[in-house]
């Protein structure tokens, strides 16, 4: 059975999203400042730059410049300062533009507006959380970097051990993002729970992350499903969840992310090559860890790899 709660608690909420900053505010695990001191770095990669089309003109010479979209931490979000991008996108955008000699642009963009962007030449590259799709592929290149997990989250003292298949969430009462992918493969692990006769799910939306945090705090929802590298940052900010599974964002199909460029362009063998040299040396483990996202860990960067199939 499908619900559809919308908890309009301001005094709730307020409290939480208070609480909530706070805690990401003194969060010790994740450094939010815009000096970045302990930023990893890469040494020049002369392959790396060989792989790159001499036909490819990038926006500035002697730069890289990077489209992103600063929405949540730890991917992408504005430090301190509220004017500095920081996160593990910016982190990888700048292995690459070390490995290529390059100097770091960054360039702030709405989600809607990334492709424009980068198709009319405002940015060289763009760095996102774009997933491979086979669709996206009709108009760019990719050289993929991550995996692209959704994770099961629950209260930090749950009796929930683990959920990895679909039998593991019959039953619960599960908060989902509604129109993602998320929920696209909660419905469906519910649906094969039922024909086999097993109890059907509680879905729960929210409009207010403050308020789902509170439904999971108080018990009335056992676990959310939504973005790992989001409820990751969370659970390690805060303390107050645990993750108990994750699924590829693609399911049944291995979904990756990838840094996103011009289809034909030239620049994707580089960047492939500029992001296995940082993958085989550990920076890029580095990287990852800093930002508590090694579970999404890639063992090979690939250019242009099979993308999700067409909807």
């Amino acid at each position: 059975m499908t619900t559809r709660l919308h908890l309009l608690s301001l005094v709730a909420g307020a409290f939480i999203a208070a609480t909530t900053h706070l805690a990401f505010a003194a969060g010790s695990a994740f450094d939010l400042s815009p000096d970045q001191k302990d930023r990893v770095r890469a040494e020049k990669n002369e392959k790396a730059i060989e792989a790159v089309s001499k036909s490819f003109k990038f926006v500035s010479d002697g730069k890289l410049t990077i489209g992103l979209h600063p929405s949540n931490p730890p991917l992408s979000t504005y430090a301190s300062d509220a004017t500095t991008v920081v996160g593990f996108d910016v982190d990888l955008a700048q292995l690459v533009a070390d490995s290529l000699g390059r100097e770091l642009v960054l360039v702030p963009v709405a989600w809607a507006d990334w492709p424009l962007g980068l198709e009319s030449g405002k940015f060289d590259a763009v760095i996102s959380n774009v997933t491979v799709t086979e669709q996206r592929k009709e108009k760019f290149d990719f050289s993929t970097y991550r995996k692209d997990e959704l994770g099961y989250y629950v209260k930090a003292d749950s009796a929930i051990k683990a959920i990895k298949e679909p039998k593991d969430i019959a039953g619960l009462k599960v908060i989902t993002d509604a129109g993602t992918n998320q929920e696209k493969i909660l419905l469906a692990w519910d649906k094969e729970n039922v024909a086999k006769g097993l109890k059907p799910i509680e879905v729960q939306y929210y409009d207010d992350d403050a308020v789902s945090t509170l439904a999971i705090q108080s018990g009335r929802a056992d676990a959310v499903f939504s973005v790992n590298a989001t409820q990751a940052y969370k659970a390690a900010v805060s303390g107050k969840t645990k993750l108990v599974g994750t699924v590829s964002g693609g399911w049944p199909i291995t979904a990756e992310v990838a840094v996103t460029t011009r289809k034909g362009s030239g620049a994707a063998d580089g960047v492939t090559a500029a992001l296995n040299a940082v993958i085989a040396d550990g920076k890029y483990k580095k990287v990852l860890d800093r930002w508590n996202l090694g579970s999404e860990a890639i063992d090979k960067a690939t250019t242009n790899p099979p993308g999700l199939p067409k909807s």
